[in-house]
């Protein structure tokens, strides 16, 4: 249910609670004393301002029984009493008390939670059920510096599903800390939906598209890769070659080949992109990089087929699916982990 955008009529004082007043007080002074600690840290001392808010407004609900109204009349007398201060509106309120009973261990707000920007707080909250979920998504965006917006995507597309599920002969090929690492920098399957509907049947169409919309391309890539180009050449021996896509990733300080095709996977897929990988290793690697990876991405692929295929190859590589569109539905197993709308409205206090 939507706010109404006129001003809420205070709640007369015959109505309040008999330890309102002090309760008011006490809020007050809490935001007085932690003031200055906003100015200095704004972000992380407001978020525990926020929390312990709600921690009140939660306890008070729970003993003494306090309904919209009385946070309504909060919500006035706040902000008399601190105009030169936002985020007391019912509403916001709202969130605090469903922000404290959602995270109910204050030290690890304070550790973890507090470093996350409240509309991100937010959205975690109205977008996310389940707790493991949420902290998930919070260790996400603490790491990669996620905006609001991005952290939508992400959730809509759902990362969690995918990410580290590339199929991949990492722990052979390369050293244990680095095979963790490239374990977690690819996904399956990667979702172009951003290219529309169409089903391109040409490699080069796709390229082409995925050039055309390179910052969402790195975006569903993820955190540290930098594009390098589109159809490198490559020079080996009397023939020339062109690698799809060529990358470089920041954090595992190597190239990453990436070679599309619009047909399922095949074996020989495997040789081919092998090859591209040795030549990058002589001709395009600097002396501090290290061993470059390979990723193919196809339409579909047979699990045992790859697992074969990956068996014995002393290059790193990982196998995925690519989509242009979200035609999966949600497994019947994470329904539960996501609200429903009414379920929002009601956590956040909109339907009272």
């Amino acid at each position: 249910m939507r706010e109404s955008a006129s001003f809420p009529v205070p709640v007369g004082r015959s109505d309040l609670p008999a330890d309102y007043a002090a309760v008011l007080g006490d809020i007050k002074e809490r935001i007085q004393s932690e003031h200055l600690r906003i100015t200095l840290a704004a972000n992380a001392a407001m978020i525990l301002l926020y929390w312990d808010i709600g921690k009140i407004i939660l306890d008070r609900q729970k003993s003494e029984g306090w309904g919209a109204k009385v946070i309504d009349r909060l919500a006035h007398d706040l902000k008399l009493a601190f105009p030169d201060m936002t985020g007391f509106s019912p509403r916001n309120l709202k969130y605090m008390r469903t922000f404290s009973r959602s995270w109910p261990d204050r030290e690890f707000v304070q550790r973890t939670i507090a470093q996350i920007p409240w509309r991100s707080n937010i959205a975690l909250l109205a977008k996310l059920k389940d707790p493991g979920l949420r902290v998930w998504y919070a260790r996400k965006i603490i790491e990669q510096g996620w905006s609001r917006e991005i952290l939508d995507i992400q959730i809509e597309k759902r990362l969690h599903e995918r990410q580290g599920r590339a199929l991949n002969n990492f722990e052979q090929a390369l050293p244990p800390a680095d095979s963790d690492m490239a374990a977690q920098a690819f996904k399956d399957p990667y979702l172009f939906d951003f290219l529309g509907t169409a089903d391109p049947r040409k490699e080069r169409e796709v390229e082409q598209a995925l050039v055309d919309h390179v910052q969402r391309f790195l975006l569903e890539m993820g955190t540290g890769f930098a594009f390098v180009g589109r159809q490198v050449p490559l020079e080996v021996g009397e023939r020339d070659f062109s690698l799809d896509l060529l990358f470089y990733h920041l954090k595992l300080r190597c190239f990453v080949v990436v070679e599309l095709k619009a047909v399922p996977f095949d074996p020989a897929f495997v040789g081919q992109l092998n090859l591209y990988l040795s030549a990058v290793d002589d001709l395009l690697r600097h002396p501090d990089d290290k061993r470059t990876i390979g990723l193919l991405l196809c339409k579909s692929k047979d699990t045992l087929v790859v697992e074969y295929a990956l068996r014995g190859l002393t290059s790193p590589v990982g196998v995925a699916d690519w989509e242009t569109e979200l035609t999966k539905r949600l497994p019947d197993d994470l329904k539960g982990s996501l609200p429903s709308i009414k379920e929002i409205e009601a956590e956040l206090g909109d339907v009272e």
